[in-house]
């Protein structure tokens, strides 16, 4: 049996490692499952104006969480945080499952993204305690291949379930794996607390919350035709500046900071985070916007958008593994590279997805976006968690995560604002024109278009996609031009911090023996 004593009791490594794979399925699954169920949901409740914030609320609870459960994480241990995250989560999963409206749905999509928000980045804090760094990137493969195969069932699955049961279920799905991911974990997982007690950060993430969500309802105003300059979108924005301007102020002043911008120093952190936040727009307009063009304009089935999403999945976990191998053999900085480059070839063949073309080039940019996401992400990461201490190393992985993901709901709400606004200028002679567009993800109205007015609605809707492809390629080019300037070289042994774990790293080599002595009270888990 492979396990570790972490305190006074023995840690089973196997247990932790399934509990934290469920974890990890969870996440996965409903980051694939909701996209292609989303124009079938709108063609039941309406509200397409709605449309990008059933993936922005979420995203937005689930991102301004993120540095504060890395931060607790560090200073009360890491199962009980994994814990409440997962059990936040099946609760949200349940509410949405019940949602009457999309209004409700906005809002149960929050509570499931506080939940979201720990699962992920806990989840690899604990691999970064268990494993040496050579195990790490085999066991980051290993947890994003998991990702991959649990993303790539989560389109066609979501569509099968849209089509045949109901879309409800699409989130009552993740009750059962919930369950078994906070039991195991429960039970497998023992650790001694190791951080320093200190107070909890509740300000920075109210300030960093209350900034981001001003400036979100500022973009959902000007999608709406408020203009930039606004009284009331003009207000939010400033606000939104004020509040964020704040909460740096706050984070360099408070002793024990949920976001240290004194990591940001670090010239790979700046790298990672900067371009993570880029590549998060890229990443989640592929799973927000591909299925809309899919269902909306060529008119397909939920379970041809899951379909045509399913390669970024498995491009994602291919490299993934791929990457891990790389960054063994020479170091980071290729397998990051080769990933942006990736996500921009991507974003070009996502502008040549056409009526005409059907959707293979949205299948062939998915999947070389997920490459580039496979290839970068487990590089970034790796060589963050490597870069810090153990006392910083759940802070440092949260903040990995914090930027993609703070760049999706920000990107995909910037998206969504685009599109509302493009949708809303070609329509502009149509009476009730975003009832009309709606008319497109609902087959029985649809059916009953006329020939003119079907056209008139597709054409919009594709020209409208298309400028928003074009905006994620902007984005893709940009993060690929930041890391071919600026991501440091050198080997994984030159990158690492002068604290980055290596005293862990060399009381695990004999990590895999049956024999444990007796350690007592111990700073940091320890095998042999």
């Amino acid at each position: 049996m492979s396990s570790i004593l972490t305190g006074e009791r023995l840690t089973n490594r196997r247990l932790v490692i399934i509990a934290a794979m469920a974890g990890t399925f969870l996440s996965a699954l409903d980051s694939s499952i909701v996209g292609p169920a989303m124009p079938t949901i709108i063609g039941q409740l309406g509200g397409l104006s709605l449309y990008s914030w059933v993936f922005s609320a979420y995203l937005l609870t689930s991102t301004t969480t993120v540095p504060l459960y890395g931060r607790l994480s560090d200073m009360y241990g890491r199962k009980p945080l994994f814990v409440v995250s997962a059990a936040l989560f099946v609760l949200g999963s349940a509410l949405c499952g019940i949602a009457q409206s999309m209004e409700q749905l906005v809002a149960f999509r929050a509570i499931q993204g506080l939940g979201a928000g720990g699962i992920v980045p806990v989840t690899f804090t604990i691999l970064g305690d268990l494993f040496s760094v050579e195990e790490r990137a085999k066991m980051a493969g290993l947890f994003s291949a998991v990702w991959g195969a649990s993303a790539v069932a989560g389109p066609t699955l979501g569509g099968l379930i849209v089509q045949v049961i109901d879309w409800r279920w699409i989130f009552y799905l993740n009750l059962p794996f919930g369950i078994v991911s906070v039991t195991l974990m429960w039970r497998s997982l023992h650790e001694t607390r190791t951080g320093e007690r200190s107070r909890i950060d509740y300000l920075g993430a109210i300030l960093l919350t209350a900034g981001i969500t001003a400036f979100l309802f500022a973009l959902l105003e000007i999608g709406e035709g408020a203009s930039w300059l606004g009284p009331r979108t003009g207000g939010m924005i400033v606000l939104s500046a004020f509040l964020v301007a704040a909460f740096i102020y706050h984070e360099n002043h408070f002793p024990s900071p949920m976001m240290p911008m004194g990591m940001f120093r670090s010239p790979i952190m700046a790298v990672v985070t900067s371009a993570g936040t880029l590549i998060g727009g890229v990443m989640f307009g592929i799973s927000s916007f591909v299925p809309l063009y899919i269902q909306g304009v060529l008119g397909g089935t939920p379970i041809d958008a899951g379909l045509t999403i399913a390669p970024f999945s498995i491009g994602w976990s291919a490299a993934s593994v791929v990457s891990g191998q790389i960054i063994t053999r020479a170091g980071y900085r290729l397998s990051v590279v080769a990933g942006t480059l990736s996500a921009v070839a991507g974003s070009v063949s996502l502008l040549l997805v056409s009526p005409d073309t059907g959707r293979w080039p949205a299948a062939v940019g998915s999947g070389l976006v997920g490459i580039g996401m496979g290839l970068s992400s487990t590089a970034m990461l790796i060589a963050v968690q490597n870069s810090v201490g153990w006392g910083q190393r759940g802070v440092a992985t949260a903040l990995v995560q914090f930027s993609r993901t703070i760049g999706g709901a920000i990107g995909v709400a910037v998206l969504g604002t685009l599109l509302t606004a493009q949708l809303t200028s070609r329509l502009s002679g149509m009476d009730g024109s975003m009832q009309g567009a709606n008319a497109l993800l609902d087959a029985k109205v649809r059916a009953s278009l006329t020939p003119d007015i079907l056209h008139q609605l597709t054409t919009a809707l594709s020209s409208s996609l298309h400028i928003v492809f074009m905006t994620m390629l902007g984005l893709a080019v940009v993060a690929a031009v930041i890391t071919v300037l600026f991501f440091p070289r050198g080997s994984v042994e030159e990158l690492q911090g002068a604290d980055g774990g290596m005293g862990a790293d060399r009381a695990r080599k004999a990590d895999d023996a049956e024999a444990t002595m007796p350690s007592g009270a111990q700073t940091r888990p320890t095998s042999r």
